[in-house]
């Protein structure tokens, strides 16, 4: 049995963290879920950015759709829904089979809104009614200008997958917003079932360290992190408050850990994905670290539901200069700032091509 497979019995779905037209057209999507245990898939603008800049794949249909005389952001999200509404009927009948819990995508919304709460949520609503699909995420950033948008977006039942989380707190913020979203509709009389993940960064908190903590502290903050988030979380699910929103029909918002590719080139390329193994919990995998996985890997125990050692290991971060807090939050700005400047290469790519095809007319 594939380790992927472990690990889907064991309770984690397996996402696949990337998207390109060829993934469809070859089938290999579709392999994946047959042979790898992949349930979901989760897309960004660096992911959309790679797709598009490195292949001739979505030229034609560039040429097709620049007709209408569209923006780049406009033509972006016509090849992006096309993308992804392909691939969550592909997932469909596992969101089916799953009641929702599973088989979803994700979208997301422009990077360069995450500090605009109105035009997040009016992006949102409008995806969201273009889709169509019920298994499709829209992906609003966890800032302090997104929390807002979140519980609006959920409380008009839009699907929403929280990105840009790097911390426990940040965590209960996205929950929070969750959670005031659901109770909202719960009082109005809506279905209390609207979906949402809460996406919590790891690897990146280790590059943000490395070089700068003892030899024995390298690649383990990210992990601590995480445990950390799981704890909160598991408590989270046992709270009264949830507990009476399940009650009424609601689905609890679950945990994803994303940015689990690992970083530095002397740890295992499988690190975060054993360590992160944990049951009710979604880890989305770059193409490269799910074939590694998949060849290699192998399960050892479940992530402690208290935390294990995560407090003593970011204890001796602290001591060793690393203010937890307030990396948090420079990862959540750093990671703003780097989809914002994926998405204007985006843009400059589909307007390069879009001038190219037109030549061509």
């Amino acid at each position: 049995m594939k380790a992927t497979q472990q690990l889907h019995e064991m309770g984690q779905s397996l996402w696949l963290d990337n998207i390109t037209r060829s993934l469809l057209t070859s089938g290999t999507l579709r392999r994946y879920i047959q042979e790898l245990s992949v349930t979901g898939l989760t897309s960004n603008p660096t992911i959309f950015d790679l797709a598009i800049k490195n292949s001739h794949d979505y030229n034609d249909a560039i040429r097709q759709k620049m007709r209408g005389a569209k923006s780049p952001e406009a033509l972006f999200f016509d090849l992006a829904l096309e993308d992804l509404t392909q691939a969550a009927d592909l997932f469909r009948p596992i969101h089916e089979l799953t009641n929702g819990v599973d088989g979803w995508v994700s979208l997301e919304v422009s990077p360069l809104l995450a500090h605009d709460t109105s035009g997040t949520l009016e992006a949102a609503k409008a995806l969201h009614a273009r889709a169509e699909r019920p298994n499709l995420f829209i992906k609003i950033p966890g800032t302090n200008e997104g929390i807002p948008a979140i519980e609006e977006a959920i409380f008009a039942g839009v699907p929403i997958n929280v990105t840009l989380l790097f911390s426990s707190a940040q965590y209960v913020a996205a929950a929070e917003a969750y959670l005031r979203g659901i109770e909202r509709r719960v009082a109005a009389g809506l279905n209390p079932n609207v979906g949402s993940v809460a996406s919590l960064f790891i690897s990146r908190w280790d590059k943000a360290t490395m070089g700068k903590v003892p030899e024995d502290l390298q690649n383990s903050l990210g992990i601590a992190v995480a445990k950390q988030a799981y704890k909160t979380y598991r408590e989270l699910l046992d709270s009264p408050r949830w507990l009476r929103l399940a009650n009424a029909g609601a689905k609890p918002q679950r945990l994803l850990w994303a940015s689990t590719s690992t970083k530095d080139p002397k740890a295992s390329d499988v690190l975060y994905i054993k360590a992160l193994a944990a049951p009710f919990t979604i880890n989305t995998i770059p193409e490269e670290t799910l074939l590694a996985f998949a060849d290699h890997g192998a399960l050892g125990d479940p992530m402690p539901a208290d935390s294990g050692d995560a407090e003593k290991t970011i204890a001796k971060f602290m001591q060793a200069g690393i203010d937890h807090d307030r990396l948090a939050a420079d990862l959540q700005t750093e990671g703003t700032e780097s989809f914002s400047k994926s998405w204007k290469e985006l843009l400059d790519t589909i307007g390069s091509k879009s001038a190219a095809a037109e030549t061509k007319l």
